[in-house]
Formats: structure tokens, sequence, C-alpha cells
């Protein structure tokens, strides 16, 4: 069934099964945690940061971002309705750009998923800004 709808996409392979499992919906939220964390923190300690620190629920089918001091890895922790994900990158080079925090205590920043996208492929996003027609409401 996948080979017909790569055929219908106008790819030429079928995806990998490891390509295929993961998706997300358009109303997705994402929200990145503007405090390092310990890289060395798993489902657990993920888990432990998302409903202290961010005073958020686990189960809510958003993305938790978080990084290192450094910036050089990322760590996403997602439920998807049936079991965490925990999604890790690491660069090899240079750094990811970290937004600072608007107001003194800010713990968290929401991001689009268009900014998360920009995020994870090293586009700074100081002086980004969307032009006016393509903002979201």
């Amino acid at each position: 069934m996948r080979a017909k709808w790569c055929w219908l996409l106008g790819l030429s392979n079928p995806l990998p099964d490891y390509l295929a499992m993961l998706s997300f919906t358009g109303s997705l939220q994402i929200f990145l945690a503007l405090d390092p964390i310990d890289m060395r923190a798993g489902f657990e300690g993920l888990c432990a940061a998302v409903s202290e620190k961010l005073k958020a629920e686990v189960k809510s089918g958003a993305l938790f971002v978080f990084t290192n001091k450094r910036h050089t890895r990322l760590k996403v922790l997602y439920f998807d309705g049936s079991g965490l994900w925990l999604m890790t990158k690491r660069l090899e080079v240079g750094t990811f750009f970290w937004p600072r925090a608007a107001e003194e205590k800010q713990i968290q920043m929401r991001l689009a998923p268009e900014a998360f996208a920009m995020l994870t492929d090293g586009i700074d996003m100081h002086r980004a800004k969307m032009r006016p027609w393509y903002e979201r409401s």
C-alpha cells in the first residue's frame, strides 16, 4: 500500500519504515525549554523537566525541545498516543540558534512548526521574521 502512495506522491522508492512511523498534525504545539538541561537525562528526567519546570503535561501531544549548555545537542520528547518518543540530534560542527527569554522569569517558548524547522536546519532566527502575508493567525 505504501508503494502506491509513494508513486502517487512522485517518489521513486517507497519510504523506509523508520521514516513512515512518525507523523505530526498541522496543529502541533512545540515548546522550547529556554534553560539548558543535562543531556544525560532520559525519558524519566525529561518527563520530570516537562512537568516540574515547564509546568506542562507530557501526554499533551506537544513536542518538548531541550538543549545542552553549548547548544550542540537537542533532545525532543513527544507522546504520540501510544508511547513516548525521545529524539536526539548532535551537531558535528557549529551550534543551534537558541532563543533568549523575553522576560526575566520566562522558562519556555512556544514555536511555530516553521520556526522549529529553521532551528533544526541551523538558521539563526535573531533577525528573521515572517512576512506579513505569511503570518498565521
